[in-house]
């Protein structure tokens, strides 16, 4: 081996790099307390997350070792706030934390007992809203959040022209669909069927909306029929809807 000028060199170059790295290693414990986190900033735009928040999921970290500080589990503890729908957290040289939040944006109330909410993607999320006091309420078997808000984007669209506005959107346990409107009425939509689509049903509606709203509104419109509608009023009493095709 000692006769090996290449092997020599080899073993002269492991024992350096090994030196190195025990330098290095040491340095980093000499300086590791001189390197504290000094500062956590959001740089991300919040509208829901408050500052309170975030300081709840930091905990004890501001202060801690800059080197050591433990990111995957703030990122944990953000997400783990009402709003806050998902953290990334990462370190900036030298004593610095940066946060980016993507919030939940409530878009309508979720459950009877308005408990929950619905997000722009159509998850539910629990918190507790204080902001748009006019967020629909939408109520369905569980799984069925993100449908409930595409129909519901569709049927404010299709009901437009008359002026009213779903404030209750209801998809039953047998997929049958029911909107209460801003002015107190019901339609009554039932299921989806591919000779009468629910989009067809309400089409009819809209067309005769102000002969039906001429005059005492109904509680109920009832539009399952397929060439014509019921309505429905205080005294029970019904009448054929004037929208026969």
């Amino acid at each position: 081996m000692w006769d090996s000028p290449r092997l020599l060199n080899l073993v002269a170059d492991l024992l350096l790099t090994a030196a190195a790295l025990v330098l290095l290693l040491a340095a980093a414990y000499w300086l590791e307390p001189h390197f504290p986190v000094r500062e956590v900033v959001v740089v991300s735009e919040l509208r829901e997350v408050q500052r309170k928040d975030v300081e709840r999921a930091l905990g004890g970290r501001l202060g801690a070792s800059f080197f050591r500080v433990d990111l995957e589990g703030l990122r944990q503890s953000l997400e783990q706030q009402p709003f806050v729908r998902r953290a990334q957290v990462r370190r900036q040289w030298p004593s610095r934390l940066e946060i980016v939040i993507e919030e939940h944006r409530p878009a309508a109330w979720w459950g009877e007992d308005a408990a929950q909410l619905v997000n722009d993607r159509g998850e539910v999320f629990a918190a507790g809203y204080f902001g748009d006091e006019n967020l629909p309420m939408l109520m369905g078997p569980s799984g069925t959040s993100a449908e409930l808000l595409r129909r519901y984007a569709e049927f404010a669209q299709q009901l437009a022209p008359t002026g009213l506005r779903p404030q209750r959107v209801l998809l039953s346990e047998r997929l049958a669909w029911q909107i209460w409107l801003d002015n107190g009425m019901l339609i009554d939509l039932g299921r989806e069927q591919a000779k009468v689509p629910i989009r067809m049903r309400l089409a009819r509606f809209v067309a005769h909306h102000a002969q039906v709203t001429t005059g005492k509104i109904p509680l109920a419109v009832d539009v399952r029929y397929p060439n014509g509608f019921v309505l429905r009023y205080d005294s029970s009493a019904e009448s054929k809807g004037r929208g026969k095709q």
